[in-house]
């Protein structure tokens, strides 16, 4: 588990270098089959053997199907969360630099369609087990805004309600495109006006 993961999951004993390792093979087979049919093509016993460890040590791992396709999700995040810090946006507006973070975001589960649909899914089905890794997911979904938002304070509580907003939003865009229920072209468009609570919770400058 990264850095990052367990600042987010506090709770989580930190893993040895081997039980990183493979877990990382978990993560990159569940994403191999999900990628390839999408969430039922996430059989368990494949992503056992695709990683080369035993049935009950995946179970060890990830209790169920849907623990792993959440805990994949984290994963996707956590990567585009590396890359965004690398290659952040160039607006100097922060509503812009969240709304085009997001779409970025977006593109990339969007060149893997059936990935993003079976994350989607398992967030979807996930019941208060699974509790810790959504926070988590919602935790990076959160970070990654207040990346791109580049404030220079501590969020305020109105600036972490917007960020909450448009969260939800990003979320429910996802799964009204996945189900073929909105164009790329409408998602930006609602990302875009989502973004712009950013500015009516800016503090004003005394």
């Amino acid at each position: 588990m990264t850095a990052e993961a367990r600042a987010a999951n506090p709770a989580s004993p930190p893993l040895t270098e081997r039980q990183e390792a493979r877990r990382r093979r978990i993560l990159h087979a569940s994403a191999q089959l999900a990628s390839r049919g999408g969430f039922d093509a996430v059989q368990m016993r494949e992503v056992a053997e695709s990683s080369s460890v035993a049935l009950g040590t995946l179970y060890r791992y990830f209790p169920s199907k849907v623990h792993l396709l959440v805990a994949t999700m984290q994963d996707q995040l956590q990567h585009m969360h590396a890359t965004l810090r690398k290659h952040p946006p160039a607006s100097d507006e922060p509503a812009e630099r969240v709304a085009q973070t997001l779409m970025r975001a977006f593109r990339a589960l969007q060149r893997e369609p059936q990935l993003a649909d079976a994350m989607v899914r398992a967030l979807t089905f996930a019941d208060r087990s699974v509790s810790p890794e959504v926070d988590t997911v919602s935790r990076l979904t959160t970070a990654i805004i207040l990346d791109a938002m580049g404030l220079q304070a501590p969020a305020t509580a109105e600036q972490l309600s917007a960020v909450r907003v448009i969260e939800h939003t990003w979320h429910s865009a996802l799964i009204t495109w996945l189900s073929g229920r909105a164009s790329i072209a409408q998602v930006k468009i609602d990302i875009e006006t989502v973004c712009r609570l950013i500015d009516l919770t800016a503090p004003e400058q005394s």
